[in-house]
């Protein structure tokens, strides 16, 4: 079933773009040349330039390997080809520090560090009719170790998933993981931990729809995406969520003069602040000031007009609590609350 919403238009948060005229469409494929195994890196080789504006039709493909698919019950044939063919060639220093398997890099053309990387997804469709769940995370204590993995039947008519009898999940695909290349003094980053690259954010808010805004490190922003999720609870506490493979189309636009120090989000019906850090009060503190700076800019508001608008209208929630070594957390606000 083909996910596919109108693209969201963006007014409140627009400061400048850099566009082509007739944006094009470019097929990104997963294969071992074209994928990131763990890292986000300014050093990476592009696999795809593109002008600011044109649209990246992409694969991703779930976290896993085959070898731990059929051990949790998967057939052979449902297995992906290409996830085979990564997993098997792309060895040794190719791989890590981190363990998703991440499309791209993309170098947009026109971005540059101080810009903001503008990420709409325009659609996000279900390739295969299957997903994973681990049992580790926040409270490992819940976990049966003798139990394998779960495996779930994804119901692309119905968009669900049934957990047990009588207890049906619904589906609402979004990735995991999309983010640009950190600063070049930062080397070599894991895919796991979050940060103001975005990355491994795992905020169920970015499904199709939404619209991502990443600070920009270093030229062409060097975008990745990746760690696709069928359906998630805001905190993914066991550490992983229906974990699949997905196919998206993003829109990547170059943002010039929207200077941003984390990234932020829309989606049709909220602004979104976000922030991570080792420590959650902090992580805390940082997404709701961002959430207020963000009010005080642009909706004629004083900080302390701002602040007080949060208590009463915003919706503060953890993110994730398990990408090590930092936690996640964003700050919703109701787009229907400015009349």
């Amino acid at each position: 079933m083909k996910l596919q919403l109108g693209v969201l238009v963006v007014s409140t948060l627009s400061i400048g773009t850099f566009s082509a005229q007739s944006p094009r469409t470019h097929r990104l494929e997963a294969t071992p040349a074209t994928i990131s195994y763990g890292y986000y890196w300014a050093e990476a080789r592009p696999v795809l330039r593109i002008a600011s504006g044109d649209i990246v039709d992409v694969d991703t493909l779930l976290t896993n390997t085959p070898g731990g698919l059929l051990r949790a019950g998967v057939s052979q044939e449902k297995i992906q080809p290409s996830l085979q063919a990564i997993v098997t060639e792309v060895t040794g220093d190719r791989r890590g520090p981190g363990g998703h398997i991440l499309t791209g890099p993309v170098f947009v053309e026109g971005a540059e560090p101080g810009d903001a990387l503008e990420v709409k997804v325009l659609s996000i469709d279900l390739p295969i009719d299957y997903g994973y769940n681990g049992c580790s995370g926040f409270i490992p204590a819940n976990c049966d170790r003798s139990l394998p993995m779960k495996i779930f039947h994804l119901d692309r008519k119905t968009m669900t998933s049934e957990f047990k009898p009588g207890i049906v999940v619904p589906l609402a695909p979004f990735f995991g993981s999309m983010g640009v290349a950190p600063a070049h003094e930062r080397g070599r980053v894991s895919s796991n931990p979050p940060g103001r690259h975005a990355g491994n954010l795992d905020n169920r808010e970015l499904v199709a729809g939404s619209t991502l805004y990443i600070p920009v490190f270093v030229p062409g922003a060097l975008f990745s995406v990746g760690d696709g999720h069928a359906a998630q609870g805001d905190g993914e506490v066991s550490q992983t969520a229906i974990e699949t493979s997905l196919r998206g189309r993003l829109q990547l636009t170059v943002r010039r003069g929207m200077t941003l120090s984390w990234p932020r989000a829309e989606t049709a019906t909220d602004f979104i602040s976000m922030a991570t850090d080792e420590d959650l009060k902090v992580a805390t503190t940082i997404a709701i000031q961002e959430m207020v700076d963000f009010l005080a800019s642009s909706k004629n508001l004083s900080k302390h007009e701002a602040y007080q608008l949060v208590s009463i209208a915003g919706h503060v929630a953890i993110t994730q609590l398990v990408d090590r070594p930092v936690y996640g957390v964003h700050v919703r606000m109701r787009k229907s609350t400015f009349k």
